[in-house]
């Protein structure tokens, strides 16, 4: 059962996690609905999302597990294996996130023939990444929050303050805004499909 983290900084992870699975379920509504015969959104909603997905985790989010990762090794092995099947995952997500984008454009330019293979793409994405952060969450995070001394946490603030307050920041929390408006209701904030004229 996940323990909730205890330090603001692993805190900051589980936020970021629960964003990033809000961006990868509105995706999953998406594609289950246009496969139940519901209307697609516009690509631009799956562009934005992607976008969040590939680039969020790979410059704001996974440096500072890594930071983490690398504190946590010098404290204790118990996670070693853990951890070096994580840091394995991060790159298998990156190959995931490429498939993803080739599906989409495939989609995007031949319709309804390659729509299969994205919505695919996309469950086997959320499964992939659901799992992953569920480990993290589950066995990470709480080593972190016990076997991380005083000195380590000042440095893992020290690193999560800059990242946190970086020009990158900031564009990606103006991203995720987009994204939420850009989705409709109920699973972001923008007009519900349902009700847009025809």
């Amino acid at each position: 059962m996940k323990t909730p983290a205890q330090h603001p900084t692993t805190r900051i992870i589980e936020q970021e996690h629960q964003r990033l699975g809000a961006v990868i379920r509105a995706m999953l509504h998406f594609v289950r609905g246009i496969a139940e015969g519901g209307e697609a959104p516009p690509f631009k909603v799956f562009r934005a999302m992607l976008l969040y997905i590939a680039d969020f985790p790979e410059k704001m989010h996974h440096p500072k597990e890594d930071g983490l990762f690398a504190l946590l090794k010098k404290r204790t092995a118990t996670v070693d294996d853990t951890i070096a099947e994580l840091e394995a995952q991060h790159a298998q997500g990156e190959a995931l996130v490429r498939n993803l984008e080739h599906q989409l454009t495939r989609y995007e330019l031949q319709g309804g023939a390659a729509a299969d293979k994205f919505f695919k793409a996309v469950e086997d994405y959320a499964a992939f990444y659901f799992g992953h952060m569920r480990m993290e969450e589950e066995i990470i995070l709480p080593a972190i929050d016990k076997f991380l001394t005083s000195d380590d946490w000042y440095d893992a603030d020290h690193a999560f303050a800059v990242n946190e307050f970086s020009a990158d920041m900031a564009t990606f929390e103006q991203l995720f805004s987009m994204i939420a408006n850009i989705t409709p209701a109920p699973i972001g904030l923008g007009e519900p499909i349902a009700t847009r004229p025809a």
